[in-house]
């Protein structure tokens, strides 16, 4: 039998299965569904930077190779003061973490908390870490009515009993933006009924007018906010794995470093991660072409009478009223798009698409032209 190292749960050999992935950029498992080679498929399930990893992120990670005959530093030094001088933010407030992922499940590991407020739909690692650790969850649900924006009433969903609340913005798979009052208003409630706040900006790079949405500004005044970021998506190094969190309650960091295995961010990671911080120009040539080929794709998408929800990210979410299964017509094609009927509050009638290059994305106008039957 195997140990779950989270739960503690013993887990039977036939209980333990592949793992069955409720995100997109599950490639491998579409080849084999498909029998298509997956380096053939166009992949617009994953929010992944469509220019594509720098060239002095690669050279880093290569030239990294030759120091991985040792272990990586177990405290991330460079890559931490690298964090700490781009988000103006002192280095003992900043977790680095093998991917934002691993940073939800620690801290939902050190927190504990009984109960979780978490909005649907959202990214569904919230809801995931909080049920590894037996917490109860409970749901602020996102109308459509309302474009899946997040209304006031989110308060009366806070009380005494709640430990923790996920907010991510913008959110996934909606790409709406919650602005900085709203979260703030959030943040000082918590803060008075004794939660944390977690605030995911791993998508806000991609937002043109960032720095009115972010809440770094706020960590000096709540210690109970938790900010979550990735350089996954922005410098499109998804294989690598890094990210980081911060908070100004330098307890809590410590405490992330202690839940889980020492040395979670490799030598190449942390190379990686010291070069990108350096990108400002890839990251304002990327703003600039999502910007642009997400208004390409939003507008095709209306002109065809398909529902789209005034993304702000990378990636789109639109509803769309045929009864047919558009991600296997699309995958037939070679195109592989996410389908966001496992996400609560979402049915089989809504895709999330990530903004890709312009050829692509011209592509995948054609395509669904082409399967929808439209001109």
């Amino acid at each position: 039998m195997l140990l779950n190292p989270i739960s503690h749960c013993l887990i039977t050999h036939k209980e333990h299965k592949m793992i069955t992935d409720t995100h997109g950029a599950d490639i491998y498992t579409a080849a084999e569904k498909s029998g298509t080679d997956k380096d053939s498929i166009i992949d617009f399930s994953s929010n992944i930077n469509p220019l594509g990893m720098s060239e002095s992120v690669k050279k880093a990670a290569v030239n990294s190779i030759a120091r991985s005959n040792k272990y990586p530093d177990i405290n991330s030094r460079e890559l931490t003061k690298s964090i700490s001088r781009f988000e103006n933010v002192p280095e003992g407030r900043i977790f680095a973490a093998n991917g934002a992922a691993e940073a939800i499940f620690r801290i939902a590991f050190y927190l504990r908390p009984k109960r979780g407020l978490v909005t649907a739909p959202a990214f569904s690692e919230y809801e995931n870490a909080l049920n590894s650790i037996s917490s109860k969850v409970e749901y602020y649900n996102l109308k459509e009515e309302y474009d899946f924006k997040i209304q006031d009433d989110i308060l009366n969903h806070i009380n005494s009993e709640t430990g923790i609340v996920f907010i991510c913005n913008p959110n996934n798979p909606t790409g709406q933006l919650t602005n900085r009052g709203t979260l703030e208003r959030i943040i000082s409630y918590c803060k008075g009924v004794g939660a944390f706040a977690v605030v995911d900006e791993c998508f806000l790079d991609f937002v043109e007018d960032k720095e009115k949405y972010s809440t770094v500004k706020l960590l000096d005044k709540y210690d109970n906010l938790i900010i979550l970021k990735a350089f996954t998506k922005i410098y499109a190094i998804p294989g690598i794995r890094l990210g980081y969190c911060m908070s100004s309650d330098e307890r809590l960091i410590d405490g992330l470093k202690k839940s889980g295995p020492p040395w979670n961010v490799s030598t190449i990671a942390q190379a990686a991660g010291v070069a990108a911080l350096e990108e400002n120009d890839y990251v304002k040539r990327t703003v600039e072409y999502v910007n642009r080929q997400r208004k390409y794709l939003t507008e095709e998408l209306n002109r065809l009478n398909i529902k789209t929800y005034d993304s702000r990210a990378n990636y789109i979410l639109f509803m769309i009223h045929d009864g047919m299964d558009l991600k296997e017509e699309m995958l037939k094609r070679g195109i592989l798009i996410r389908s966001c009927s496992n996400y609560k509050n979402l049915g089989s009638n809504y895709y999330r698409i990530a903004v890709r290059t312009e050829e692509e994305n011209r592509l995948f106008i054609k395509t669904l032209k082409e399967i929808t039957g439209s001109k």
